[in-house]
């Protein structure tokens, strides 16, 4: 049984990441196609948006690898490539989008709701901690209305 385990872990420590291009996609050139891998490892399936077009099975995702293998083979360089497809189908495809104003406040909204909320809990506990006024004893008329209350 230690063995078997042994084996498994073996296997599963040589398996790679799974890469779904075809064969028929691969480039002859291997620097291009190494160019290709690079750009592809960096734009987002817009089917699985949680993975690269370079690791999605989708059918969208292997046209977009075609079209970086196309416009690569054109000359583009690959921020040609890149700026080509980004304009086509907007900063949405990149998995790790530059630093704008739209990212920038992506990014920091989670912080500003916490720091928020920080504030807002601090408040109300300070609120809540705060001493209670003392209240003035009850007169004399009030004792005994709230004895007559009582009996009744």
């Amino acid at each position: 049984m230690r063995r078997f385990a042994l084996f498994m872990l073996i296997g599963l420590a040589g398996a790679g990441p799974a890469l779904a291009v075809q064969p028929d996609e691969i480039l002859p050139d291997a620097a291009l196609e190494q160019r290709a891998r690079a750009i592809s490892g960096g734009l987002r399936c817009l089917v699985c948006q949680n993975q690269s077009i370079d690791e999605s099975d989708a059918p969208l995702a292997r046209d977009l690898r075609i079209l970086v293998r196309e416009r690569l083979q054109t000359g583009d360089s690959d921020g040609a490539v890149r700026d080509f497809v980004v304009a086509r189908y907007g900063e949405f495809v990149l998995l790790s989008p530059p630093l704008s104003w739209r990212t920038a406040a992506l990014w920091s909204a989670p912080f500003l709701i916490l720091m928020t909320s920080l504030a807002y809990i601090g408040r109300r506990s300070r609120r809540m901690a705060a001493p209670v006024s003392p209240t003035t004893p009850l007169s004399d008329d009030e004792r005994l209305r709230i004895d007559r209350l009582m009996q009744d």
